[in-house]
């Protein structure tokens, strides 16, 4: 069985697209192969910044010949079906059998297709594969006929096996298949012939270059920590970058650096944003004094003086950047122990959103909720009002502003400058947090209110204009906004209603639609009064006309006209009716809203829990309880549960519970009345019966009271004890007997079964 080998040779690849690439590659040629008929063994993708190369291992030398036999139409059919299926299958008439079957007889058609040798195979999925290639951009070059992400020079293409090597036959506008590559494009230029995967693999690291993307990365990581250790320093991790400097490098080369005593007093998370953000540089640490003191840069070329030429040049644009970093700290610095006025004054400049308002309305409305959210998570209400009012303050920096990224890590240290508690300072730089399902959760409690009050005033605000996400769209990161909201709450235990902290927060909107809203409404009513120049006109222009003020007329009342002291007063009364009247529409809007928004959230705490190892009925069977806009309460509710139906104990016992209710709603659907109430242990028949009244009468309060007391696992074992009794009665009682007193009283005991269950969750919907 032959080996193929692949590579596509380019300009040099954007490091972010060649993971995806890689992948992309191998996906696309082995799938061709296998649709086409061939198998293999094994294959592997690889990637440096100028090639995309693709290994196939025990590749079948032939697709195998195959035979298809289909059903045609009936031998009575008319000619235009005949002739339908005759070129549908290639065949002329005389190539057809006439077979009996149900309704007569039919024709039959037999179609072999013989097999194809794999070389002609590969050349026809690696031309459809570098046609389509679904790079997120391309470009055209050259006649324009064919895109790529970069200029194509060369494609390799190689069968190997014991006999040797082939070139697979392959043109692709122009540039045709070989078995040549080349190496490092200034250590390595020249073109080299190869024989198979190893062979390959072997001349390019002797050509300066490494294959696997993997290796690149582990040599660049070793290196650097060597380089540090040597100094006393360490790397700081740094995964995504460490990533896309191996695709930038063919052949890396680390060369360590050092940062100027001058630029040392610099926030270390400036410097290290600055180096890697504008020169892919690793950040080298001091463990004795925490501070940036170091960087390693990877060249892509050895030197006769090792590097120090390119050091020394990397030094002098690293020493302008951070020129510029220190020349913005020091301005911010300024600002900052100045009170911040100016930045809070320019963000009612930069728009939130255009239905929403300006970043200085959410920040009075962040402010404002979270100084309410601060009891219930044990954070002091003054701190957490003002540290919500301080902590976007930092995206009028001048830092912020060059370093988009830096939000909220400035704005902590841009608030002890300006002399606030650590807990304030701390808020404003975790208040963002979690951004993602790995992220951090903040735990401090001032920190957790603002960050709370932050995720919930977006989600109130953008269900309020109906901006909610659509399927795979979620433009506002709204999904983000609701499971950090979760985590917030689960985190810090906080205990509290959603309901509750939704209408706080939709009363700050409310206080701000009033606000606004009576502004425009004054000036528009005084412009029409103005125009009209009397009272009377005004009103019946304002009762004529369709407009947004149509309305006003309707809120007079019949002695308003009299004794008016002036149109001017009634007109003033008249706006401020109407404001109150708007406000109160706008009001009842946002609370009708509560539900889908509630549902959202249940839905996002689904998957939450789904990724705990909770199953998704177990969740709606806690859901369906009340208080489940509590929403700490739910996974506690639901966490005990699924404990308990880890047990054969709870398994057994859900069953018996979900017999019971469905014998009750039968019985209750037929005999059109409740049975909920006049279970007596008097008209039991039997040991079971009585036996069960027995252990109801001990479960019932030990669940009420462990449900009230929120013990939950206490709850489960209390009804876990019902699990024998409940089993013994439905094994040997008869629920609907021909005697109408004993058959209430089961019925009765039935309500009282589940009327158990149900304090702990509706055990209907659990499956299985």
């Amino acid at each position: 069985m032959p080996d193929l080998l692949i590579e596509l040779l380019s300009e040099e690849i954007p490091a972010r697209m060649q993971a995806r690439a890689r992948d992309d590659l191998k996906k696309l040629v082995t799938d061709g192969l296998v649709n086409a008929g061939l198998t293999y063994a094994s294959a592997g993708a690889f990637s440096t910044p100028r090639r995309l190369t693709v290994t196939v291992e025990g590749l079948t030398a032939h697709s195998p010949t195959t035979r298809e036999e289909r059903k045609g139409p009936r031998l009575d059919a008319p000619d235009a079906a005949l002739e339908g299926f005759l070129r549908s299958t290639g065949l002329t008439r005389d190539q057809l059998v006439a077979r009996d079957d149900k309704k007569g007889q039919v024709w039959f058609a037999t179609m072999e297709k013989p097999g194809r040798p794999a070389a002609e195979i590969v050349a026809e999925v690696l031309d459809a594969t570098i046609r389509n290639f679904p790079w997120p951009k391309s470009m055209r070059w050259g006649n324009g006929a064919l895109r790529w992400v970069r200029p194509l020079h060369s494609i390799l293409c190689l069968l190997s096996d014991e006999a040797g090597s082939t070139v697979v036959p392959l043109t692709v506008d122009g540039i045709g298949a070989g078995n040549t590559t080349r190496g490092h494009r200034f250590l390595s230029p020249d073109a080299f012939a190869v024989s198979g995967f190893d062979d390959y693999a072997a001349k390019l690291r002797r050509a300066h270059v490494i294959l696997d993307a993997a290796e690149r990365e582990a040599a660049i990581r070793q290196h650097a920590a060597n380089l540090a250790f040597a100094r006393g320093w360490e790397i700081v991790p740094d995964e995504a970058l460490l990533s896309e400097v191996a695709g930038l490098v063919e052949w890396p080369v680390p060369l360590m650096g050092v940062i100027e005593e001058r630029f040392l007093d610099l926030p270390p998370e400036v410097l290290q944003t600055s180096m890697k953000e504008h020169q892919k540089f690793f950040s080298a640490r001091n463990p004795r004094t925490g501070r940036i003191e170091g960087f390693v840069t990877v060249a892509n070329i050895d030197t006769p003086d090792d590097g120090a030429t390119i050091l020394a040049g990397n030094q002098r644009v690293l020493a302008a950047r951070l020129s510029d970093a220190a020349f913005f700290w020091q301005n911010d610095l300024r600002e900052a122990k100045a009170g911040m006025g100016a930045w809070a004054e320019g963000l009612k400049s930069v728009t939130f959103h255009n239905k929403l308002g300006s970043q200085a309305d959410r920040i009075a409305r962040i402010a404002a909720l979270a100084r309410e959210i601060a009891p219930l998570v044990g954070a002091d209400p003054y701190q957490a009002e003002r540290a919500a009012r301080l902590a976007k303050l930092d995206l009028r920096s001048a830092m912020v502003g060059e370093f988009p990224e830096l939000q909220g890590t400035m704005g902590r240290y841009y608030a002890l400058a300006a002399g606030e508690p650590d807990a304030v300072a701390d808020a404003a730089r975790d208040h963002y947090s979690p951004l993602g399902p790995s992220d951090a959760v903040p735990t401090a409690p001032v920190s957790v209110a603002v960050a709370l009050a932050d995720k919930i005033d977006t989600l109130t605000g953008f269900w309020a204009i109906d901006e909610k996400p659509t399927g795979s769209k979620d433009p506002f990161a709204l999904r983000r906004a609701a499971l950090g909201q979760l985590r917030l709450l689960i985190t810090s235990r906080s205990r509290a209603s959603f309901e509750n902290i939704y209408n706080w927060s939709v009363d700050t909107y409310r206080r701000q639609f009033i606000g606004g809203y009576g502004e425009y409404l004054r000036d528009n009513v005084y412009d029409l009064f103005n125009s009209y120049r009397n009272l009377e006109d005004t009103l019946n222009h304002l009762e004529d006309e369709e407009t947004e003020f149509s309305f006003l007329p309707s809120l007079l009342k019949e002695d308003d006209l009299k004794g008016v002291v002036s149109a001017e007063r009634l007109m003033q009364t008249l706006a401020d009716r109407a404001v109150i009247y708007k406000a109160d529409e706008y009001l009842a809007d946002l609370k009708d809203k509560f539900p889908d928004l509630l549902s959202f959230l249940h839905d996002r705490l689904k998957i939450y829990l789904r990724d705990q190892g909770i199953r998704h009925d177990i969740i709606d069977a806690v859901l369906a309880q009340p208080g489940n806009d509590d929403l700490v309460l739910v996974v506690n509710r639901a966490t005990a549960l699924n404990a308990m139906l880890q047990t054969d104990d709870g398994r057994n016992l859900t069953q018996g519970l979900k017999r019971a209710g469905n014998i009750l709603a039968q019985a209750e659907d037929k005999d059109g009345v409740e049975y909920s109430f006049g279970a007596d242990v008097k008209f039991a028949e039997t040991d079971q019966e009585r036996a069960l009244f027995a252990a109801l009468d001990t479960a019932e309060p030990a669940i009420t009271a462990a449900i009230k007391a929120e013990d939950f696992p206490a709850a489960m074992s209390a009804i876990a004890a019902l699990r024998a009794p409940i089993d013994a009665f439905f094994d040997t009682v008869q629920v609907n007997t021909d005697n109408q007193i004993v058959r209430r009283n089961r019925l009765n005991l039935l309500h009282r079964i589940r009327a158990a269950g149900q304090q702990i969750a509706d055990f209907t919907r659990i499956e299985g």
